[in-house]
């Protein structure tokens, strides 16, 4: 288990690693989690220091995948400091987060062709919620059984089907991501957009930024998924509808996907097909087996042994 971004909140570890051991997984807690922000308050200790800690993660045949103890800020601190060289010959291993981490899901995919999951995180705390838990331990430890993804309470905002390879998370990292050797565009995916605690106006000017760096273009459908604390439906979905409805694309809104509690958690990285109409995503591969025929760099999921 590491943490390449903000401190862990320390009440909710003791309950995260006492539910991944319930469920049969042995966690490696890496000393980033325990780390406090001894460079800036909202950075669980240096940027070498983490890198070095998801380089050593991926070296060691002993650890099957990382389970992420928490988001925040300095991911992309992160992968500055990161070195990638040799790890490219590593067998896949799985990684599991969402939130900042995204900035991390999109970096493996991109340098090193993995699948990944977008789940909750071991110091979130609707970690140990049944629903969001359960969600994560079924494509963690039997991804052969995830075949179909049904968000019951979404939006069809254009109808159709379109198959491509899922990608996408965070929206606002995916917007600062943009212009990176890290960054994934979106062409011939299946695009997940989530966030929170951002107003209409910032997710429309970083849904604009995506639009016009090119990051959209040939996009095969997006879902956006839940908007924690981003204001009102009735403030965000016009926003949604007006930045993304002209796409050409199958987009269904508020999929239960992201911040916010009730988390269907996303496989990144595998060929899938998005029926709007049915508000369904079905799955061509199992959760943890990287597509192979994306036109970008590939994804890896994520199942955890940290």
């Amino acid at each position: 288990m590491l943490t390449l971004s903000s401190p862990a909140q320390h009440v909710l570890l003791a309950d995260g690693l006492d539910a991944l051991r319930f469920a049969g997984l042995e966690p490696v807690v890496y000393p980033s989690v325990r780390a406090s922000g001894t460079v800036h308050p909202y950075l669980a200790g240096d940027d070498r220091s983490r890198a070095a800690e998801l380089r050593q993660a991926l070296l060691d045949e002993s650890i099957a995948g990382v389970v992420f103890a928490c988001g925040g800020y300095g991911a992309q601190r992160t992968l500055e400091a990161m070195d990638w060289s040799g790890l490219e010959h590593v067998a896949p291993k799985v990684l599991s987060g969402y939130s900042d981490v995204t900035a991390i899901l999109e970096a493996i995919a991109v340098k090193l062709g993995w699948a990944s999951l977008m789940s909750a995180m071991v110091c979130c705390g609707e970690f140990a919620q049944s629903y969001t838990f359960s969600s994560m331990l079924r494509a963690l430890m039997s991804p052969e059984r995830v075949r179909e993804l049904h968000y019951g309470e979404a939006v069809t905002v254009v109808g159709g089907t379109a198959r491509g390879t899922t990608l996408g998370g965070n929206l606002a990292l995916l917007a600062s991501s943009v212009g990176t050797d890290t960054s994934l565009p979106a062409r011939g995916g299946i695009l997940l957009l989530e966030d929170e605690q951002e107003n209409d106006y910032r997710v429309d000017r970083m849904l604009t930024q995506l639009r016009r760096s090119g990051y959209l273009d040939g996009v095969a459908a997006v879902i956006a998924g839940s908007w924690y604390q981003c204001g009102t439906v009735e403030q965000i979905h016009p926003v949604l509808t007006d930045r993304l409805g002209d796409l050409g694309v199958p987009v269904i809104a508020w999929a239960n996907v992201g911040h916010g509690g009730r988390f269907q958690s996303f496989p990144i990285g595998v060929r899938a097909e998005l029926d709007a109409d049915r508000r369904t995503l079905r799955l061509l591969d199992p959760p943890l087996v990287p597509s192979v025929e994306r036109e970008q760099p590939g994804m890896s999921s994520t199942a955890s042994r940290d």
